[in-house]
């Protein structure tokens, strides 16, 4: 039976028009979905549906979505971040918690690890979603012997901006973005000396978020991050300390952020 799916032309490129052929057709493209996006029940024999692919160095998998939560679409990821997503489609992964280290810093010589918290911000009476980020120990420069923490001016070279005031809405940052797949947050994305994006963060498992905060992403298709030295924040049990934590870190001027498109789903 025919399906109201929609193809893109960057996934019919990828797949081939033989297979877009097929699935539109119905035979290689399931009834009933979970959709990639908002992980809620789907039918591409009754509602628009949108094929989305994710494309490792090696590997690519199809998934499916609502149409009215994201469009047809392909979506670059590692290898290792593909395979996390198809191991948490099965089940096979564990979510870890808001907050869990993540991997080292690709910019810094130093073993420390990152942490991020994901959270509702308050900004002129409206939720934003946000990612924030604290090392578990200071950051150097690249070949550095100082002890002295770069973490922030390090953030402030690629474009982030001081907060002073958490009822503003921080500024865009170009070539950086959220990468969220399947429901949860893979990495984050700065420009590459290449001109592709590479991960400035990578979560060793992909990393759980509320519905509240992927509603808020989906809607938005921004996310506003966050980030201070090791020792400014913590990890707040609640938003309401997290914010107030926040608000505490921008009045000794150890808080930056910026504001960045969701990248995939």
């Amino acid at each position: 039976m025919p399906r109201m799916l929609d193809v893109s032309d960057d996934v019919r490129a990828e797949i081939g028009d033989e297979e877009a052929d097929r699935l539109l057709a119905g035979e290689d493209a399931p009834g009933s979905y979970d959709c990639t996006s908002c992980r809620t029940p789907g039918n591409s024999e009754q509602e628009r549906t949108s094929t989305v692919l994710f494309v490792g160095e090696e590997t690519a998998v199809l998934a499916f979505a609502h149409a009215t939560c994201i469009p047809s679409q392909v979506v670059p990821v590692s290898e290792e971040q593909l395979r996390g997503a198809v191991r948490s489609i099965t089940g096979e992964d564990a979510a870890p918690a808001p907050g869990t280290p993540a991997a080292p810093l690709p910019t810094t010589d130093r073993q420390a690890t990152l942490g991020i918290t994901c959270g509702l911000v308050l900004i002129n009476e409206e939720l934003h979603p946000a990612l924030v980020v604290e090392p578990n120990g200071p950051i150097a420069r690249p070949g550095s012997t100082s002890l002295d923490d770069d973490f922030l001016p390090l953030l402030l070279e690629h474009g982030f901006t001081p907060v002073s005031d958490m009822n503003q809405r921080p500024a865009p940052i170009a070539g950086w973005s959220a990468l969220l797949a399947m429901g949860k947050l893979h990495a984050v994305l700065q420009p590459g000396t290449t001109g592709a994006q590479s991960a400035w963060w990578q979560a060793h498992q992909p990393l759980a978020v509320s519905d509240g905060w992927r509603t808020a992403a989906n809607k938005e298709k921004t996310v506003l991050m966050y980030a201070a030295p090791s020792g400014t924040i913590g990890h707040q049990p609640r938003e309401d300390l997290m914010r107030q934590a926040l608000e505490q870190a921008a009045a000794k001027g150890l808080l930056v952020a910026a504001a960045m498109p969701l990248a995939g789903t």
